[in-house]
């Protein structure tokens, strides 16, 4: 399961450099598949993309993180960072993307070619 900020976020920040994937980014920026991974391109719904190619952000006034590269720190930490770190709780499950520990590491190696 992907980890999401709640609208309780205070946009401290304090999460964003604790992820080992560069998942989570300042509302109202844009983002990349290949920022903090060794992703080069991405097929989705079959059609590949440059993984650098910037995406629009997922919202414009809170942190956010972007599902698909969220791992929850699997592989990296034994809990998610962002939610170790967060004054408010607001880094908290997402029950819109249920992934099993497999998922979750499976994408972990996809990002990060070891």
């Amino acid at each position: 399961m992907a980890i999401i900020i709640t609208d309780e976020c205070i946009n401290c920040g304090a999460c964003e450099p604790e992820c080992p994937n560069t998942a989570i980014y300042e509302g109202g920026m844009n983002w990349t598949w290949s920022g903090g991974t060794d992703l080069e391109e991405v097929v989705i719904d079959g059609e590949t993309i440059d993984a650098e190619n910037e995406q629009d952000p997922i919202s414009d006034d809170l942190y956010y993180i972007v599902p698909g590269k969220c791992t929850e720190c699997t592989g990296f930490h034994e809990e998610p960072q962002c939610a170790a770190v967060c004054p408010v709780d607001c880094c908290v499950p997402d029950p819109d993307h249920i992934e099993s520990e497999e998922v979750l590491l499976e994408r972990k190696n996809w990002m990060h070619l070891e």
